[in-house]
């Protein structure tokens, strides 16, 4: 009977995602869908499968690694404040600089959560409906982090400061709840230890890290398949730390916590989060899910009127309790947008069901309460998303081009710019050449400088860009002012270089500055060399229709997507994928990987469009 209920379940994982597919349903994440499945093929309807042992240890360990790979998720970058004078462009004008951070708007969104958490903890002891002031406030505080990651993901705004704001509450929303869960369990538990223990998990953690903080640097040169170091080194974290966790008189989940935590701060390979993830996703968590909804017996809930009326409140209190993060959004968002990320942060379910296990296990809820709980929870995860997908639109910084200002107009410069004009960059031509000004004035945007000395440059803005072309012929001049431009901080300068001599003695120089080269006679000898050698390349390199082109893959949505999948397959050849410093020829089933650099032809008028797809930071 065990066996049978195993495989009830794993087929019920995986027919799941296909029929979502095949449905189009992805108004719904996966996770509430297999709760419900669960629910449908437990006691509550059909009653196909029956709780076990063996399946009650899975379902243990699919918590413990949901939890590891939640830690995994936590980004400790978005913790810290941005400095608001990095770009060349946000120094311009302090005027147009947002009054608030993504870090304080953030940190006062959440700080209303807890807050409103209590009193809604409070209103519900004095209604009598839940006692435990505590539990109900860890619970309300939670937020789902893997629901809103998929969410912002869809929306391409992970990397924008809306998404890293939603982003930021929600990895709080994990972390601040466990650390409650923590000094709750170890209050409540028969088998608790003096509190100060608890800081033994952190010691471990630490020893951990600092053991094994330079393990990927080296490991590369030993994994083969048949080691899996890294996969190995990940069980190892997990198991050192959730026996530490238990015998500190805490439960088991926080040290699973931490351990992702450890395995994000040593900086894995981003196969190894693909390979966790394969392991984790594709076997323990759906079986925790599905059995969540199988202990989840509706029957009972139904019969029991306390239950009936203790569902709409409780989820009533989940709302309420992150309200006041509309007020926090506003402060720097539109108010729509405030509105949706309001009902994002509203989602939540990891860490509930987690919160519920370790509370029931410490007998500290009724099954009736948890399922009031959890069934709450899922109605959130279900009208959150809807919600947020509904009114969300792009903000006016997150529409801003790329922009790009050329020194120096000239043949070479000047049809660079129109054509870049066209697309997704603003374009603006600086020359203190009046013969260049009037020749070239009608073909794209130029101003005329008095003279090109720095001062001149800074106070016209001129190094106030995201990317900087020092295109003049003279190469002395585009060395001195690309050095004034790295000390003034511009993040990209590309400096034209047709005298050799001058390059060969500064390239060593201008490449520990982080400044970008080009050199018209190399070009012009690769040309000729390709010509010769690949004459088709050639004339696709030179043809109107179509060319060769590059683009570094920074779209979290591509990666791991095989070739004959990605949406304009159609549209585009790959030719090749740079990757770890070799080069791969493509087939249809090659995956794609984060910071791949993918080298393909396509139509002039449609690889702009691919270029700003792949390459958009996500």
């Amino acid at each position: 009977m065990n066996q049978i209920s195993l495989l009830i379940i794993l087929l019920a994982a995986l027919v799941i995602p296909l029929a979502m597919a095949r449905f189009k349903i992805t108004f719904l994440p996966t996770a509430v869908v297999e709760i419900i499945v669960g629910i449908l093929l437990g006691p509550s309807l059909f009653n196909w499968i029956t709780n076990s042992e063996t399946l009650e240890i899975l379902q243990n360990v699919g918590v413990i690694f949901l939890l590891f790979l939640s830690g995994m998720e936590i980004d400790f970058s978005l913790f810290k404040k941005k400095p608001t004078t990095l770009s060349p462009l946000e120094k311009k004008s302090q005027h147009d600089q947002p009054k608030y951070s993504v870090l304080q708007v953030a940190t006062i969104a959440y700080a209303s959560i807890v807050g409103m958490s209590f009193v809604i903890a409070y209103l519900l002891q004095l209604s009598g409906l839940f006692t435990d002031i505590w539990l109900a406030a860890i619970l309300f505080m939670t937020i789902s982090l893997g629901i809103v990651i998929a969410g912002l993901k869809e929306k391409e705004l992970l990397s924008k400061p809306f998404g890293q704001a939603i982003l930021l509450i929600a990895a709080l929303g994990e972390v601040v709840p466990m650390v409650g869960l923590t000094f709750y369990a170890s209050a409540y538990s028969p088998h608790s230890k003096s509190l100060w223990l608890i800081l033994l998990i952190l010691v471990a953690a630490a020893l951990l890290f600092w053991r094994f903080k330079a393990f990927f640097r080296f490991f590369d040169r030993i994994n083969k398949s048949t080691t899996q170091l890294d996969i190995r080194l990940s069980f190892f974290i997990i198991v050192a730390l959730v026996t530490v966790a238990e015998s500190v008189g805490a439960e088991g989940i926080l040290g699973a916590f931490l351990a992702g935590i450890v395995i994000k701060l040593l900086e894995p390979h981003e196969e190894t989060k693909v390979r966790l993830d394969s392991i984790g996703y594709g076997f323990f968590i759906p079986i925790f899910f599905i059995m969540s909804g199988v202990n989840l017996n509706l029957k009972e809930l139904i019969t029991n009127p306390q239950t009936l009326v203790l569902i709409p409140v409780i989820f009533v209190g989940y709302v309420l309790a992150k309200s006041l993060v509309f007020s926090a959004l506003k402060l720097r968002f539109k108010n729509l947008n405030a509105v949706a990320g309001t009902a994002m942060t509203a989602t939540t379910i990891t860490v509930v069901l987690a919160v519920l296990q370790v509370a029931s296990h410490l007998h500290r809820i009724t099954s009736q309460q948890s399922g009031a709980f959890l069934l709450s929870a899922v109605i959130t995860c279900v009208f959150g998303p809807l919600i947020f997908n509904k009114l969300y639109s792009s903000e006016a910084e997150d529409l801003k081009k790329t922009t790009v200002h050329f020194i120096g107009t000239n043949l070479t410069t000047v049809p660079v710019a129109q054509q870049l004009a066209k697309g997704w960059y603003d374009v603006t031509m600086y020359t203190n050449n009046q013969h260049n000004y009037r020749a070239f004035n009608s073909e794209t945007t130029i101003h005329r400088l008095d003279s090109l000395e720095p001062e001149v440059m800074i106070k016209n803005g001129v190094f106030d860009a995201d990317v900087v072309v020092f295109g003049q012929i003279n190469s002395e001049k585009n060395y001195e002012l690309a050095k004034i431009a790295k000390q003034y901080g511009v993040r990209r300068g590309i400096v034209r270089f047709e005298d050799r001599n001058i390059l060969d003695d500064r390239r060593d120089e201008l490449d520990r500055l982080g400044v970008e080269l080009y050199n018209t006679p190399d070009v012009n000898i690769s040309m000729l060399r390709a010509l010769i050698e690949a004459p088709s390349t050639m004339r696709l390199m030179t043809s109107t229709d179509s060319s060769v082109y590059e683009v570094a893959l920074r779209n979290r949505l591509y990666a791991d997507i095989q070739v004959r999948n990605i949406p304009f397959i159609d549209k585009v050849t790959i030719t090749q994928i740079y990757r770890d410093k070799r080069f791969i020829r493509p087939t249809g089933g090659t995956s794609l990987k984060l910071n791949d650099r993918i080298i393909f032809t396509s139509s002039k008028a449609e690889a702009p469009e691919v270029r700003r797809e792949l390459g958009k930071l996500n």
